[in-house]
C-alpha cells in the first residue's frame, strides 16, 4: 500500500463426571476425527494479534468464499449471500466471523439453520450440531444494508477505507482489515482462501474483482458479473469494484493475462501512460524476485481512491498513477500477498520491501543508485525528527502505516545488503519468498533466515534499524 501524496524519491460447562460428558457427546454426533474425544468448545474470537485482538478467528481454517453481492449505487444498498467453506481445527460448539455494521437475516451451517449473536465486530454462530475437529463444513450468511466506511491512521492522516461509494459505483480497499465491512470473514492475513464473486449491478455499470472473469449474465435492468480467484488470498485483499470502466485486457509476452480497469473520469492519459509500462515492470519484478506468483495481474484506477492498495492480482490506484506507484504496488504481489504478515506489527516487511523495489527501479532507470537513494533520504531527516522515534519492528497500532515503516524499512534492507553482500542478500530474499510462500512471515523469521543464510550474527544491525528509536549513524547504512 502506498500513499499517493509521497514518492520514495522523494489482523464452562459444569458436569458431574467425564463419563457423562463423553456419552453426551456421543449422542450429539460421532466423535470420528475429533481429537478432543467428543469435546467441543467455542472457537476463539481472534487469532492472537496483540495489535488487533479481535481480528481473525480461531478454531477453523477458511478455505473458500462464495460471495453473491447485489449492489445499487444510487442508494448504496448492498444485499449479500456469503457461503464460507472451512475446515475445523478443533471440535467447535460455536465459531466466529468478523462482520461489522450490516444486518444479518439468516445463517445456516451445513444446510441447517443456526443461531447467532453479535458484538460490534464479532458474529458468533452456534450450529444446530457441533462440528467435529478436522471436518469440513460450510456456513451461509444472508445479510444486507449500507456498508460502513472507516478511517485508519496513514502517513499521519486519517484515510478513508472500506466499501466506498463513489459517484459512479463503489471501490473496496483497506488495511489492516476491510473484509468485515462488506462480507463475513476470517479477517486476518494468517487465513487465506480462494474466492468466487457473483456481483449484480444495474446494467449501466461494470464490475472488476480479483482473479479472472468467468462470465456475464444480463437479466432485465441488472447484470451479474462473475469472477474467480483461484490463488488463495487473505480476506483484506479481496475486492469488488463497480463503475463505468475502460478496460485493457491483454496477454504479456511471458504469457500472463493482464486486465486493467480505468475510470475515464480520472486523468485517463496519465493512467494509460503509467500502465503502458506495466508489462515492462512485471518483467523487471520477475527478473528481480522470481516468477510472478498469481494467475493474472492488472490494475483498477479510480480517482475516488485516496491511496494505492495492493488488492491481490489487481491493485487499486488513484486517478493518475505514476510508474513508481505501479512498481510499488506490483512488488506487493511478492511482499504482502504471496508472503503475508504474520502479525500487523510486521508491516515493514511489506512496505519496506515495496519501497526498496522503488529504489531498485530508480537505479534501473538511471535516476540514482540504491545506495545513493537511501543515503540522500537518510541525510534529509534531522536526528531529532520524530521520524526516528518510530520503532519499525514494533511500531504500535497508530504507526503501522507511517512513513518510517516504508523508508526506514527500506533502509534496513539496504543496510542488510551492505552487511552480507549481494550474493547472500539475494539468497536471503529467495529463501524468504520460498519458505513463506502462500503463508505468512514475521520479523523474527526474517532475521533468522538472514542469519542462517549469511552465517553472520546480525543482532546489532537489526537492533539498530528496527528496534532503536533514534537515528542510526551514517556508517550503519
Amino acid at each position: 500500500m502506498a500513499s499517493n501524496a509521497r514518492h520514495f524519491g522523494v489482523c464452562t460447562v459444569a458436569v458431574s463426571s467425564v463419563a457423562v460428558l463423553f456419552l453426551a457427546a456421543l449422542l450429539i454426533t460421532p466423535t470420528r476425527g475429533n481429537a478432543a474425544g467428543g469435546r467441543y468448545s467455542p472457537g476463539a474470537d481472534g487469532v492472537g494479534d496483540p495489535y488487533f485482538p479481535n481480528y481473525g478467528n480461531g478454531g477453523y481454517d477458511a478455505q473458500h468464499y462464495d460471495l453473491q453481492i447485489r449492489y445499487e449505487p444510487k442508494t448504496d444498498n448492498l444485499w449479500g449471500v456469503a457461503t464460507i467453506g472451512a475446515r475445523a481445527t478443533q471440535g467447535l460448539s460455536s465459531f466466529n466471523l468478523d462482520f461489522v455494521g450490516l444486518a444479518v437475516r439468516s445463517i445456516t451451517v451445513n444446510g441447517t439453520a443456526a443461531t447467532w449473536s453479535r458484538t460490534e465486530h464479532e458474529l458468533t454462530i452456534v450450529p444446530a450440531s457441533p462440528i467435529n475437529d478436522r471436518s469440513t463444513f460450510s456456513a451461509r450468511v444472508v445479510y444486507d444494508g449500507v456498508p460502513n466506511e472507516f478511517f485508519v491512521p496513514f502517513f499521519g492522516h486519517q484515510i478513508q477505507m472500506g466499501f466506498i461509494d463513489t459517484n459512479d459505483g463503489a471501490i473496496v480497499l483497506g488495511a489492516p482489515e476491510v473484509a468485515a465491512f462488506w462480507y463475513p470473514a476470517n479477517d486476518h492475513p494468517v487465513d487465506r482462501a480462494t474466492y468466487a464473486f457473483d456481483v449484480t449491478v444495474p446494467k449501466e455499470y461494470g464490475v472488476v474483482a480479483n482473479g479472472l472473469p468467468t462470465g456475464t449474465e444480463a437479466h432485465g435492468d441488472w447484470t451479474t458479473y462473475s469472477w474467480e480467484a483461484t490463488d488463495p488470498m487473505p480476506a483484506y485483499l479481496a475486492t469488488i469494484d463497480i463503475g463505468k470502466w475502460s478496460i485493457n485486457d491483454y496477454v504479456t509476452d511471458r504469457g500472463l493475462r493482464v486486465i486493467d480497469a480505468i475510470d475515464p473520469r480520472g486523468q485517463h492519459e496519465s493512467a494509460q501512460k503509467a500502465l503502458s509500462r506495466e508489462e515492462e515492470i512485471l518483467a523487471f519484478l520477475e527478473d528481480t524476485y522470481g516468477p510472478y506468483p498469481f494467475e493474472t495481474a492488472g490494475a483498477i484506477v479510480d480517482p475516488a481512491a485516496t491511496f494505492e492498495m495492493e488488492t491481490q492480482t489487481r491493485p487499486i490506484y488513484d486517478g493518475a498513477p505514476e510508474d513508481f506507484q505501479v512498481v510499488h504496488e506490483l512488488s506487493h504481489m511478492w511482499f504482502g500477498d504471496l508472503v503475508a504478515v504474520n502479525r500487523w506489527k510486521d508491516t515493514w516487511l511489506n512496505e519496506g520491501f515495496a519501497l526498496y523495489t522503488e529504489a531498485l527501479w530508480e537505479d534501473r532507470e538511471g535516476v540514482r543508485t540504491v545506495q545513493v537513494a537511501f543515503e540522500q533520504e537518510w541525510a534529509k531527516i534531522p536526528a531529532d525528527d520524530p521520524f526516528w522515534q518510530v520503532v519499525v519492528g514494533d511500531p504500535g497500532v497508530a504507526d503501522i502505516y507511517s512513513w518510517p515503516i516504508y523508508l526506514r524499512g527500506g533502509m534496513t534492507i539496504q543496510a542488510l545488503r551492505n552487511e552480507v553482500g549481494d550474493e547472500d542478500f539475494w539468497r536471503i530474499i529467495d529463501e524468504w519468498l520460498e519458505q513463506n510462500a502462500w503463508a505468512t512471515g514475521s520479523t523474527e523469521e526474517f532475521m533468522a533466515i538472514a542469519e542462517q543464510v549469511s552465517g553472520e550474527d546480525l543482532d546489532v544491525l537489526f537492533e539498530t534499524w528496527l528496534f532503536t528509536p533514534e537515528k542510526p549513524p551514517a556508517s550503519a547504512l
